[in-house]
């Protein structure tokens, strides 16, 4: 964990932070107006288990994957899958080191709130598992066994529920920011 948070300690600058976010932004728009429609197309409505943060079942993935067909099973595997493999990687760096440069803007970079830092690192580990637990799903599809769709669904509720905490750890970090600076403004 030192070696973490020697790491965060030493990558915040804020040009760093400004163009890793913005990357990773352009990747995650990147996949919500291309990858992810592409996919859906052969969804007849249904949303991809990348996102249901609640989790799915057996006959879920099951009516999923026939609703996808062939060429959507393909498509999830060799179009949607290939981008959410860059994307993990990115979203643990990047919101690691943007809630290490807020804490180190308001004083605490330097306190227990810097192992918040590694929330999105977790929710990135999930996220790979989830892929790969879908990489398995859809190469076994339709011999699916129910305790790789459980396992895949619970590395989905982990990701999902990881990053929900993260995020609310950020807007809590942003707001003591905002007042710090109003406080600030204030004093000047």
């Amino acid at each position: 964990m030192n070696r973490f948070i020697r790491f965060i300690e030493g990558n915040i600058q804020g040009k760093k932070v400004f163009w890793l976010f913005s990357l990773t932004t352009l990747v995650y728009v990147f996949m919500l107006m291309v990858t992810i429609p592409k996919t859906m197309v052969f969804a007849n409505g249904m949303k991809l288990l990348d996102m249901m943060p609640l989790g799915y079942d057996f006959n879920y993935v099951n009516d999923l994957f026939s609703s996808l067909g062939v060429q959507g099973r393909n498509t999830y595997l060799t179009i949607q899958i290939p981008v959410d493999m860059v994307y993990p990687f990115l979203f643990g760096l990047t919101y690691s080191l943007l809630l290490g440069f807020f804490l180190n803007k308001i004083h605490q970079l330097k306190s227990p709130l810097i192992y918040l830092c590694a929330l999105p690192v977790i929710a990135g580990l999930a996220d790979y598992l989830e892929n790969f637990g879908v990489i398995v799903l859809l190469n076994t599809y339709p011999d699916l066994t129910a305790i790789e769709v459980h396992l895949t669904m619970i590395f989905s509720m982990l990701k999902s529920a990881t990053s929900a905490v993260y995020f609310t750890v950020l807007i809590m970090v942003l707001l003591w920011f905002g007042v710090q600076s109003l406080f600030k403004v204030k004093k000047d």
